[in-house]
């Protein structure tokens, strides 16, 4: 039974798991910890967190479950100083952005004998800011989080119930939970997350180039620039990760996205710009 969750990181996803978890009826402790004193004292006062911790090793040691929220390669930092201090009891999951790197730390390390137990995950959700400031506890209504499992838990750990446990409580977020191949995760993910996010931030740094401060662009933009460069203030923080972690995948989608903007350049005068609007029509109403 998970009683005591320890959240490793209280940017925007940590905080938003710690306000879901004690909106929708988890009674136990949610301890956090996070390098920026500022963002887990706003974590506090939000009531994300029951209180925080300025030693999570130790802390960790008495959680029955430790969530990972931050950029990829400090969840992979984390998993492996954890792996050190952790009985075969406790369940590590995470929220990072992509998940080869990290279910291959995760075999090196945990889900085997007299080792903590770790099951990936990734919420699909987020917003273009970060930080515990801008956290909700229904960040998480209506989307979908998935797991990313490869190996599975040790015979003599206990924490097989504490997944089972943690996915019911992932439920009552709001979320429809998913299995996935972490290697078709960051496939997919790179066409449906990471390529979006660095064409906007394309567009967004072109326009800068091109226009800077231009009031007569800004006034005139409407809907539609706000919308295209809305993820363009992303943080650089997060998805550098991204890109280090995920490069093959992120690279193809890019150089997809090139050619097709190469070919409905060249199709600006002749039919074939009527086709390229017909395929756009043809997905956007098969996804809604």
């Amino acid at each position: 039974m998970i009683e005591r969750i320890l959240i490793v990181g209280t940017g925007l996803l940590g905080a938003s798991t710690g306000l879901a978890l004690r909106t929708h009826g988890f009674a136990g402790e949610v301890i956090g910890w996070d390098r920026d004193a500022v963002a887990l004292e706003i974590a506090v006062r939000l009531g994300a967190l029951t209180s925080g911790t300025q030693e999570p090793l130790i802390a960790a040691k008495t959680a029955d479950l430790i969530v990972l929220a931050g950029p990829v390669f400090a969840i992979v930092e984390w998993m492996g100083r954890l792996a050190e201090v952790l009985s075969p009891d406790q369940l590590v999951t995470d929220v990072g952005s992509t998940k080869q790197l990290i279910t291959e730390t995760a075999a090196q390390h945990y889900n085997r004998p007299g080792r903590a137990a770790f099951l990936p995950g990734h919420p699909m959700a987020g917003k273009e800011v970060s930080g515990a400031e801008h956290a909700e506890p229904e960040l998480f209504r209506g989307a979908v989080w998935l797991f990313t499992p490869t190996t599975p838990f040790a015979p003599e750990a206990r924490a097989a119930a504490a997944a089972a446990e943690f996915r019911r409580l992932v439920e009552g977020f709001g979320c429809r939970t998913v299995e996935m191949d972490p290697g078709r995760h960051d496939g997919l993910l790179a066409w449906v997350s990471h390529l979006p996010q660095f064409l906007a931030t394309a567009f967004s740094a072109l326009l800068e180039d091109e226009f800077g401060s231009d009031s007569e662009l800004r006034a005139i933009g409407g809907r539609a620039l706000r919308e295209m460069t809305r993820l363009g203030s992303s943080p650089y923080s997060m998805w550098r990760d991204v890109a280090l972690s995920n490069t093959e995948h992120v690279e193809a989608a890019l150089q997809a996205l090139e050619q097709r903007l190469a070919h409905l350049r060249e199709s600006l005068r002749g039919s074939g710009l009527r086709e390229e609007f017909d395929k756009a029509n043809r997905f956007r109403l098969a996804s809604r």
